[in-house]
């Protein structure tokens, strides 16, 4: 992937903080378990992708007012929006040692350009054995939305729409955007939040 890191150390993409919060012992446990069931890294990537995309609930996708942020609240209510998904995926890569962040994506909030611009997060993921990134979209797959874990080619939630002036922001980084977690922090209803409180442009 041709993407630059914001950061020339990899280390800061292993980091502990308020937000990615590996720390906590249910996200210890829980990497430890899907560790165990890997044979190796590039399987417990895979699986810890696929935990947080199909057993942590996007909160748009059922309706829920509640809102998550640091990745153990989001692994305690099992549901959250991408910016709260992606902080998990990456609190349970870094807690094993993979080096994990942030990309970002511009995209119409509908189908359409007249419907407005959102923010869209998603995780990059330091593969060790091919010594490159890659990057996974956790958001939840539903009809029209097939996100799936890919060596190969990106198999992500939303392909960029040029005719729609979506757009791939062309950085990784190693803590979540501000203006991801403050809309977060701003809201307390998810639904309103969702559809008039995101941001537009990072």
């Amino acid at each position: 992937m041709p993407f630059p890191c914001i950061s020339p150390s990899l280390t800061d993409y292993l980091a502990d903080s308020e937000i990615v919060d590996y720390h906590h012992p249910a996200i210890q446990a829980l990497s430890a378990e899907l560790r165990l069931q890997a044979p190796d890294e590039t399987t417990f990537i895979r699986h810890a992708f696929e935990y947080v995309r199909d057993h942590i609930s996007h909160s748009w996708d059922i309706q829920s007012s509640r809102i998550t942020c640091a990745a153990s609240d989001v692994l305690a209510h099992k549901e959250g929006i991408c910016y709260a998904k992606s902080n998990l995926l990456c609190a349970i890569l870094r807690s094993q040692g993979i080096p994990a962040g942030y990309c970002y994506q511009r995209l119409t909030l509908g189908d359409t350009p007249d419907t407005g611009y959102v923010i869209h997060a998603l995780n990059a993921v330091f593969m060790p054995a091919a010594g490159r990134w890659i990057r996974v979209d956790a958001r939840g797959n539903k009809p029209g939305i097939d996100a799936q874990f890919s060596l190969d080619q990106e198999r992500l939630a939303f392909p960029i729409r040029k005719e729609y002036d979506e757009t791939d922001y062309p950085f990784i980084y190693a803590e979540p955007h501000p203006s991801t977690i403050r809309v977060l922090r701003q809201h307390y209803d998810c639904k309103m939040m969702y559809l008039h409180g995101l941001p537009a442009e990072l």
